[in-house]
């Protein structure tokens, strides 16, 4: 058989995208957020978050600032997340699955060595991005899951606790007696309510996480995507947060890629790996990042996920940075935004690309 190189390849899948996008007929209606540029010449340290990652990108510059490795750096910052129990969406405090159980996953991916660890599904352990680590550095594998996770983790000193804080419980508890009539499970109501039924919604579901990527002073770029996956999820479901290829991706000579959103959507394109591979081939960050969301549109063809415009019903996100220091982000739904450093007071949000606009109510 014959072997395409890269540029074919390439040049091969992106036809095919463009038909099978012209015969569905669903006109993007896509808006460049403008990617902010590096030094001329060179390349400028930065650190790149999820929103929800203000804090952990600004601490993650700090360490860059300070002489740290990239990897050290994303850790640190996302471990700030892991450890807010507000932050429903990550580590502890994060949503549980639909046994109430909080079941975690993260990926860690350090581009200098070209290693990568994760964990999946992981109970009891606030910090599963520090246990990915462990697994890229002191074992031959790459993603431990479950029990197995679990087991590692304690191997390696960590403490079990309860990650299920009082906050997340209620919502839990809300969602059980939300989530259908034919069960047993009531919210709050009055005796004098005739159809209790009426006021039951089922409630839109958080796939919210965090991913920071990180390019020291060295030039070496590293990355972390960290989740306690998607809420009220099928005990043991592992989304696309773990997978290095999916939900995170690094390669030293060309930049960085990570996601938060839908998982599934993610899982099946291999969104990260395609962003990584479209920087190398000359696309910017945000172009990139628009490019796997028009990706996951293309494949998406399944009528329970789109709406009658033929349009996800659902949103993904992805960040990205280069070897220069480029960054950009894009998603497929507008009104999403992004956290950048660029050192000390040089922190803030911008505003990521879309395919669509986000209808008004």
């Amino acid at each position: 058989m014959d072997v395409l190189d890269r540029r074919d390849f390439l040049k091969t899948a992106a036809s095919v995208g463009a038909g099978s996008l012209l015969a569905r007929a669903v006109p993007f209606e896509t808006a460049y957020a403008g990617t902010v540029h590096a030094k001329a010449g060179g390349f400028t340290p930065v650190a790149v978050s999820s929103s929800n990652g203000l804090h952990a990108a600004e601490r993650a510059m700090e360490m860059i600032d300070s002489g740290a490795d990239a990897l050290d750096a994303v850790i640190a910052g996302v471990n700030i997340v892991e450890d807010d129990p507000q932050d429903h969406t990550v580590g502890y405090g994060g949503l549980p699955n639909e046994d109430g159980v909080v079941e975690l996953d993260a990926c860690v991916m350090h581009g200098p060595t070209g290693r990568g660890g994760g964990v999946a599904a992981l109970r009891n352990i606030r910090n599963p991005s520090k246990v990915a680590r462990l697994v890229m550095e002191r074992t031959d594998h790459v993603l431990i899951v479950g029990e197995g996770a679990l087991r590692f983790a304690r191997a390696h000193g960590f403490r079990e606790e309860n990650l299920l804080t009082d906050e997340a419980r209620e919502e839990w508890l809300r969602w059980k007696e939300t989530m259908s009539t034919q069960d047993d499970w009531l919210p709050p109501h009055g005796m004098d309510e005739k159809d209790i039924g009426a006021v039951l919604e089922k409630r839109e579901r958080s796939t919210g996480t965090i991913t920071c990527l990180g390019l020291d002073r060295k030039g070496g770029i590293s990355g972390c995507t960290t989740t306690s996956g998607l809420a009220f999820k099928i005990p043991g479901r592992v989304g696309d947060s773990p997978i290095p290829g999916a939900g995170l991706y690094v390669d030293n000579a060309v930049g960085a890629a990570g996601s938060t959103g839908r998982g599934e959507a993610n899982l099946l394109a291999c969104s990260c790996a395609i962003i990584v591979e479209h920087m190398r081939n000359g696309a910017s960050p945000e172009e990139a990042c628009l490019r796997a969301c028009r990706r996951i549109v293309e494949r998406t063809v399944e009528r329970r996920l789109r709406d009658d415009e033929g349009r996800p019903l659902f949103n993904v996100r992805f960040y990205a940075i280069n070897a220069k220091g480029e960054h950009g982000s894009a998603s497929i739904w507008s009104g999403g935004t992004y956290a950048v450093s660029e050192g000390k007071g040089k922190t803030r949000l911008l505003d990521s690309a879309y395919l669509y606009r986000r209808p008004t109510k």
